[in-house]
């Protein structure tokens, strides 16, 4: 059987053990916070170990693009949705069972829940024959599902589901109820005397009265000792018929195939994504299919946006703020400053998260993208000192740095946010020059925000953009992060607040 699967083209994701830690950066880039929220609620299908594996090559990109394409179709959104929900209903059935303690009951939920299984099976099948479907992962379910379908080992359990359950329905039995016990028995047909009953006292009918009729349970719950000792009863009546219940659970206890319980777990790394992505694009949020591109490291990123802060923003009906970003020729290094508090460090991270969801084949935040397929992302956030590993900041930042640098390649991304700011202006200038004369060596893909405004006029390679403010109140920021030369007053303004002498500080003494 060749290899099957709906989130990976070739074998090499199950070849390798799928990680159960996330990556190291994902902390730094909030996409831990991002992976949480999108799993909330599919905890069973144990999806985290899907959104920490990055793909390695275009091709295995693109199947995924296709997949979450042939899913943008309502219609047919709805069939792999229906499908879902019935392998869920399966599922639940099995556990619930697997709970109660009387075998009859046991049988008799097991055979319903084959059922189930068999019927969403030749649904979905003929719901993917007739869909408009092209993506090859699709494809590979539709063929198999069809072959399955028609397969003997198939029919011949829905053929032993649907007699069983035919002899079942033809069960009568009736109670005879004396005081302090019953009996069971064979239906013996009499005379019915309830329509007679209601037409005397239709009369006496005046207005709407309590119903006090028991409704069937419809769903597996566990009996009470008179029912079970009713069903006991009446498999005693009919016993080569629970006889048959019995084979059969014992015939077909593992009766979900291996690959629909494969596809089942996986196609949820899809729909768990678009139900979240969903609360985005009802409030005009734009997402996109970026170009993957692994030789160019020409980028760029129209109306992306932080997916982590706008899941808070979303809850809170606040605004999100989205940017652009790009690298062209021989530019690979963006130097972001600007006052504190203008949304840097949330430009930064929006841009590792951009190329880690590219990297994972889910539309990414924006309206059009190209991004660089990394071999690894990098990050380099300020940290807490530790007081146990007796390191001083700047010897802790120096470490981390000098691990980044051993294990970049040319074809991986830094992500930094103001390292060595514990020294002197003068020792992060030396540093900073040192550190970005290693990168642009490299020719690594970076973003680095920072308050040296030296380090975005660097060179060609190097490309300052700015976190802007209200011009008519300073104290003001907009959020918007745009390619313009630094302005000499990032520093500055880190200085004077970090003393106080911020413009909000001033004002507020002269205002005393």
């Amino acid at each position: 059987m060749s290899f099957i699967s709906i989130i990976f083209d070739k074998q090499v994701g199950y070849l390798q053990n799928l990680p159960i830690k996330q990556p190291e950066h994902f902390k730094d880039l909030n996409l831990d916070q991002i992976v949480d929220e999108i799993t909330t609620g599919w905890q069973k299908y144990d999806l985290k170990s899907f959104f920490y594996f990055p793909l390695k090559d275009l091709d295995a990109i693109e199947y995924r693009h296709n997949v979450f394409r042939d899913l943008e179709t309502e219609t047919f959104y709805e069939h792999v949705n229906l499908f879902a929900d019935q392998m869920r209903k399966v599922r639940k059935y099995i556990e619930l069972i697997e709970k109660f303690f009387y075998i009859e009951q046991k049988e008799i939920w097991f055979l319903y829940a084959a059922g189930i299984y068999c019927d969403a099976v030749k649904n979905f099948s003929g719901n993917l024959s007739s869909s408009s479907i092209k993506s090859q992962g699709f494809l590979k379910i539709k063929d198999y599902l069809t072959n399955y379908s028609l397969s003997e080992d198939f029919i011949s359990l829905a053929d032993d589901i649907k007699r069983i359950k035919e002899d079942l329905a033809k069960v009568k039995y009736q109670i005879i109820i004396q005081e302090g016990s019953f009996t069971v028995q064979n239906f013996e047909p009499g005379i019915d005397y309830s329509t007679e009953i209601e037409k005397v006292f239709e009369k006496f009918n005046q207005e709407a009265v309590k119903d006090y009729k028991v409704e069937y349970k419809s769903s597996p719950t566990e009996m009470n000792h008179i029912e079970v000792k009713i069903l006991d009863f009446v498999s005693q009546l009919y016993p080569d018929l629970f006889s048959r219940l019995k084979n059969f659970l014992i015939n077909n206890a593992n009766f979900i195939n291996e690959i629909i319980s494969s596809y089942d777990r996986e196609i949820h790394f899809y729909i768990s994504y678009i139900e979240h992505i969903k609360k985005f694009k009802q409030n005009k949020l734009k997402f996109c299919y970026p170009q993957i591109v692994n030789k160019s490291k020409e980028i760029y990123s129209y109306e992306g946006f932080d997916l982590a802060l706008a899941q808070k923003l979303n809850k809170n009906n606040s605004r999100i703020i989205c940017n652009d970003f790009y690298l062209k020729d021989k530019e690979r290094i963006i130097a972001v400053t600007g006052p504190n508090q203008g949304g840097k460090t949330t430009f930064a991270r929006t841009f590792g998260q951009l190329h880690y969801l590219a990297s994972i084949g889910c539309t990414v935040p924006g309206s059009k993208a190209q991004l660089y397929l990394a071999d690894n992302i990098f990050t380099q956030f300020e940290r807490v000192e530790k007081v146990e590993n007796l390191r001083g900041k700047l010897e802790d930042d120096l470490k981390r740095i000098h691990s980044v640098l051993q294990n970049a390649t040319s074809q991986s991304i830094i992500v930094m946010n103001e390292i060595f700011n514990s020294t002197t202006l003068q020792d992060m200038k030396f540093l900073s020059t040192k550190l970005l004369e290693k990168i642009i060596d490299l020719d690594i893909i970076c973003v680095w925000v920072t308050f040296i405004d030296e380090l975005a006029n660097f060179n060609e390679q190097t490309v300052s953009m700015t976190s802007m403010i209200v011009p008519e109140t300073p104290a003001l920021r907009t959020f918007k992060i745009i390619r313009r030369p630094a302005d000499g007053l990032a520093y500055a303004m880190a200085i004077a607040e970090k003393y106080k002498l911020g413009y909000n500080n001033i004002m507020g003494r002269i205002n005393k």
